[in-house]
């Protein structure tokens, strides 16, 4: 229910746990683990090197708005990487936790930080 921060870049990524393997983490974002109840918040090439990522708990509501009167176009959300919608100046956007999960199964053998070590080279 309160503003955090204002700043310039090319964007900002609201990612769970599960999604923050990816495109967060090419962002220069956190890897979470995958059992946390949290949410990273990490902005996308901010104009200011004041601006980090941010993990809070996944039952926070985050609210973004696009301020900047300069963009007669607005910017666009994408979710998941899959739908895009154009967003005008000064409409807020809500991130909140589902009231639906989903649970994923791996085999009993599957190590998360295993695979993150054979996936991005760790310790070689």
């Amino acid at each position: 229910g309160r503003r955090i921060a204002t700043f310039r870049g090319d964007g900002v990524i609201v990612a769970t746990p599960t999604g923050s393997t990816a495109y967060n983490l090419s962002a220069g974002g956190p890897i979470l683990d995958p059992s946390l109840d949290a949410v990273v918040v990490t902005p996308i090439c901010p104009h200011s090197l004041s601006q980090r990522p941010l993990v809070v708990p996944g039952d926070v509501i985050v609210g973004l708005r696009v301020i900047e009167r300069g963009r007669r176009d607005g910017v666009h959300l994408t979710i998941d990487g899959q739908e895009s919608f154009r967003v005008p100046t000064g409409v807020s956007i809500e991130v909140r936790q589902s009231a639906s999960s989903v649970t994923l199964l791996r085999p009993p053998e599957a190590d998360h930080f295993q695979k993150l070590v054979e996936k991005l080279n760790w310790g070689l």
